[in-house]
């Protein structure tokens, strides 16, 4: 698919097959995510991918909606501000803009590979740091459901061109 329709296709996906993800499929994630851009290619990112029981059900206590328990996989995606890049005329720390690219990346790969996902930001820091799961000096930015979609594709919504490049 060109890179279009791999944007048509990539969608929030929120139920997912009671189904392993291949470990072809996610090498194959892994190492587009691996290839992302950062800010001067400093690359302060880790991702964690969790797939057994009992771990999975430490982050469901991070985020308390139903639908993410259908996900066989999720990822803890990393940031760690102290080795990204800061610009200096203004402070600015790049580390999400860094994780942000990466995350995107697997989103859209995950997509190529027949596979879903949904960006979850909306969730307790305090709690998941609390697991003992997050490496010290990084913060869970987004954590990315992934597994074989169940629902199906449901009609893009955008807002028109002349609105967003006005």
């Amino acid at each position: 698919m060109n890179f279009k329709e791999l944007c048509l296709a990539r969608q929030s996906c929120r139920l997912y097959k009671n189904e392993p993800v291949p470990q072809n499929k996610l090498d194959y994630i892994k190492e587009c995510v691996r290839l992302a851009p950062s800010a001067v290619n400093l690359q302060p990112w880790r991702f964690l991918v969790i797939d057994d029981k009992e771990r999975l059900q430490q982050i469901h206590e991070c985020y308390k909606r139903e639908w993410i328990k259908s996900a066989p996989t999720i990822v803890i995606c990393l940031k760690n501000e102290t080795e990204a890049w800061t610009r200096q005329c203004d402070g600015h720390n790049h580390a999400d803009i860094d994780i942000a690219i990466a995350t995107e990346h697997l989103c859209l790969a995950a997509t190529e590979q027949g596979l879903g996902t949904c960006w979850v930001c909306n969730f307790d820091v305090d709690k998941l740091m609390a697991t003992g799961l997050i490496p010290n000096g990084y913060t869970p930015s987004v954590l990315v459901p992934l597994g074989l979609p169940a629902d199906e594709q449901r009609p893009k919504t955008r807002k028109p061109l002349d609105v967003v490049w006005g």
